[in-house]
């Protein structure tokens, strides 16, 4: 009886590399014949304003996703955070906002873990001489490369409330999502079939290498992880310091400007608004 269990176990295991992507395509062409719920849109309306600018056929994509998101990823609630469909719609809609046209999913993502607020961390740093030490830090997002994404639940509302000032947590993590389906994020997603880098790279380590000169200049604006800054007024740079930290910070908060402040991206840095649309595959400057 065990020797038989095995072979089955085992032979499930050969197959299911060629079953498996069949049959979440059956179970995703299921999800889509649906009808999103009426409480979820009235989630949608009071939560994320930023979803009223978008086109009819986006708006009805954008609900295939929410869907399939909500039923194929785990949301886990941490330090006594309750999840419910506020909590898993509100977020599933922002990260959603990255799929659009691009189609797939996220597909190393395997669950969401959500806190009331800020979380504490503690990361191991190389100081003088190279002497490692504990760092202890607070953060409204992280996104492992082991498949779980960690948002602040007061963030990720925040981040919704105001659709126009470039912050939102829920975008910057899943921008790390999309750049870690492909390995460690490095600031360079992929791009989709036959597309090079070579063009990518030119303007992305051209923007990142001015936005640096700004930051050493004191020119550009402040920002913490998983937020964007707060524009151009007042002499300060459209993309927020943070960016400078490294490409893979460079390429979350430009896709929080992309889809909150997507004029002024456009305006200011027009070659990389044109990178970017390459990788989302819409453009928000178009949205009204």
């Amino acid at each position: 009886m065990a020797e038989t269990l095995l072979i089955v176990l085992a032979l499930a295991a050969i197959a299911w590399p060629l079953v498996g992507p069949v049959h979440r395509r059956w179970r995703r062409a299921r999800l889509d014949r649906q009808p999103f719920p009426p409480a979820w849109r009235a989630i949608l309306r009071r939560r994320v304003p930023l979803l009223r600018r978008l086109p009819a056929d986006l708006r009805l994509q954008l609900q295939r996703h929410i869907v399939r998101f909500v039923a194929e990823v785990p949301f886990i609630g941490c330090a006594g955070q309750q999840v419910d469909d506020e909590v898993r719609v509100t977020i599933a809609a922002q990260a959603c906002l990255l799929l659009l046209q691009r189609g797939g999913g996220f597909e190393g993502l395997r669950e969401v873990l959500v806190y009331p607020g800020a979380f504490a961390v503690e990361r191991v740093h190389a100081g003088a001489g190279g002497v490692q030490h504990e760092q202890r830090s607070a953060l409204a997002g992280e996104s492992h490369g082991r498949g779980a994404v960690v948002l602040s639940w007061q963030d990720a509302l925040d981040g919704a409330a105001d659709p126009d000032d470039g912050r939102n947590v829920v975008i910057h993590e899943f921008a790390h999502r999309l750049d870690q389906d492909n390995g460690a994020a490095n600031g360079a997603p992929w791009l989709g079939p036959g597309r090079g880098y070579d063009e990518w790279a030119r303007v992305m380590a051209a923007e990142y290498a001015a936005l640096r000169m700004r930051v050493a200049a004191g020119e550009s604006s402040a920002g913490i992880e998983g937020e964007g800054g707060e524009g151009a007024e007042g002499g300060e740079g459209l993309i927020p310091a943070y960016g400078a930290t490294d490409p893979a910070e460079f390429f979350a908060v430009v896709s929080e400007l992309y889809f909150e402040r997507p004029a002024a991206l456009k305006r200011e840095h027009a070659a990389l608004y044109a990178q970017l649309r390459q990788v989302y595959r819409t453009d928000p400057s178009l949205w009204q």
